[in-house]
């Protein structure tokens, strides 16, 4: 049985932000999201946060995560003490505690799952995640026997010049026996330069202890500022894009190109330079996504193509074609072989399959059937000012240049609307439908200036 712990309650100083530290994103998640992701696999009986400055924010951005319970640290006065707000609420636990850090997003869930199989195979009372870095400045050094066995832990400020070229540092990721940690918890003492109830102090009195070096030392970074998130994001990015590339999806340019966790990608989709993809979204297999677009939180079918264009919450079917310089949003619903071409705006409409929208217009509140084609400036005139409403456009009906449709009003199948019409009736099947001011020419007729300039 495993509990796990997230310590969750510093500000974050150096961050700048009124938002907590731990709530800041990374790759589409925030840092605390991304540390419950790596134990998911552990089945945890308890998931506890620990939590401080901007409590009420990190309890409204985990709300929607079942079985977390929040536990407040009302002064930050450590690790230790961190750990110690935890005792009312295991109390009659008996297995492990893994102790996580919230600022620390880039742990592997493999190497979380290796660290407690190898603590429990081990009976360890303690077992503590660590590092050997070439430069190991400023982190705490983690001194050992035979078998990894921990002697001692110093921090960097306290190490001798000899102690100092130690090159194992601890990461902050524990382990513990629950029920030996309670023999010395409760009893840790603050007496140090920060007046902090550090945890390290407790390793001393648990046997045995044993040090676990992580192989990519990348996964216990750290962050502390915005410099360090970028940091972070740029190593996820990493990962990520060598994942996909590795299971058959084309990156033309991967430095150019971001791609969110949450992202999924078929095998032979091919990804053009300064693309990028955001939150759940699905490219299905053969499609061509770029160059210059943003995919945000949108379903695109096979075989499509997205060129320098905007998609949000929308679905794009297979085969068809979406830009350049065109924007879907607000759950548009694009058919299968659609084309959307240069400047159009598709929001809360839904177009059937084979239906061309070519160039220059908007398409708001609507639903077209199969096979239409929506001519150049043509819009659908959906809000009056305090209330959308909606437009239907029945199979192969037409629209001219600059004609503009206004909501509510229903076009049957088959219809041809006249180029720069006002369409306000609803019109039946199989007509041509015309509505504009007949045209007057007026012989003879000058602008003001040049009649005057006459006089």
């Amino acid at each position: 049985m495993v509990a796990v712990a997230i310590l969750a309650a510093g500000r974050g100083t150096r961050m700048k932000s009124s938002l907590p530290k731990v709530l800041h994103s990374v790759g589409g998640k925030s840092m605390v999201e991304r540390v419950l992701d790596g134990v998911a696999d552990l089945n945890p009986s308890h998931q506890l946060i620990v939590v401080g400055f901007g409590q009420d924010q990190v309890k409204a951005a985990l709300a929607h995560i079942p079985g977390l319970t929040f536990v407040e640290q009302r002064e930050q006065l450590g690790t230790g003490h961190a750990v110690q707000q935890l005792i009312p609420h295991l109390e009659g636990f008996d297995g492990d505690l893994l102790v996580l850090n919230g600022d620390v997003p880039l742990l592997r869930p493999e190497t979380i799952q290796t660290m407690v199989t190898t603590h429990q195979e081990k009976g360890n009372a303690a077992t503590l995640l660590t590092a050997q870095f070439t430069d190991p400045t400023g982190y705490g050094r983690v001194f050992c026997a035979d078998q990894d066995l921990i002697t001692e832990i110093i921090e960097h400020r306290d190490c001798n010049p000899a102690q100092r070229q130690n090159p194992r540092i601890n990461a902050g990721i524990y382990c513990f026996n629950w029920a030996q940690l309670m023999t010395v918890l409760p009893h840790l003492s603050a007496d140090n330069d920060q007046q902090e109830y550090y945890l390290t102090d407790v390793v001393k009195d648990l046997a045995p202890a044993m040090a676990l070096d992580v192989a990519d030392g990348q996964e216990i970074f750290g962050i502390n500022s915005r410099k360090h998130l970028a940091e972070a994001y740029a190593i996820l990015q990493d990962r990520i894009k060598d994942y996909w590339m590795a299971t058959g999806v084309t990156l033309i340019d991967p430095g150019s190109t971001t791609i969110d966790t949450t992202v999924q990608i078929a095998p032979d989709v091919v990804i053009e330079p300064q693309t990028h993809l955001r939150g759940k979204t699905f490219v299905g297999t053969g499609s061509r996504i770029g160059p210059g677009s943003l995919i945000e939180n949108s379903q695109i079918g096979a075989h499509a193509t997205i060129a320098f264009s905007v998609v949000s919450d929308s679905t794009v079917g297979r085969g068809a074609r979406v830009g350049p310089y065109a924007h879907l949003r607000g759950e548009a619903g694009v058919g299968e072989g659609c084309r959307i071409g240069n400047f159009v705006e598709i929001k809360k409409a839904t177009l059937g399959a084979g239906t061309n929208v070519a160039h220059l217009s908007y398409l708001g509140d609507a639903t077209l059937g199969n096979k239409v084609n929506v001519g150049a400036g043509t819009i659908t005139a959906n809000y009056d000012g305090y209330q959308k409403h909606q437009t239907v456009i029945g199979d192969r009906t037409k629209t001219g240049s600059n004609s503009v449709l206004v909501a509510p009003v229903t076009i049957g199948n088959d219809v041809t609307i006249a180029a720069g019409s006002v369409v306000r009736k609803d019109a039946p099947d199989n007509c041509l439908v015309v509505s504009r001011a007949p045209q007057k020419n007026h012989e003879g007729w000058q602008p003001r200036h040049l009649r005057e300039e006459k006089e």
